[in-house]
């Protein structure tokens, strides 16, 4: 809801849930069941259902559909360079290239 800046009174009246249902699952009472993310799914598709169901992966399926800004995306690991390669020898010795 954050990423897609809607609170719960919008998403259930997207999705044609009742307010109460969105609050149960957010709060961990209720699982949702099949309809719900049948709804997701088609309201959202833009939504990755892999993430949602099991929290895996990206949130959305195409990385340019993602605000990125949102702090969802912190996890993303910046490309890592290599700053040093070391070389050993049968010989015991070894060089070191940076």
């Amino acid at each position: 809801m954050d990423a897609e800046n809607i609170s719960q009174a919008q998403l259930a009246e997207t999705l044609g849930v009742a307010r109460a249902g969105i609050s149960h699952i957010l709060s961990g009472r209720n699982k949702p069941g099949f309809d719900f993310l049948e709804a997701m799914a088609l309201h959202f598709p833009q939504i990755n259902m892999d993430w949602l169901l099991t929290g895996k992966g990206r949130m959305y399926k195409d990385a340019a559909a993602s605000p990125s800004e949102n702090p969802v995306f912190a996890t993303l690991q910046p490309p890592r360079r290599v700053s040093k390669i070391l070389v050993f020898y049968d010989d015991n010795t070894f060089e070191e290239f940076q």
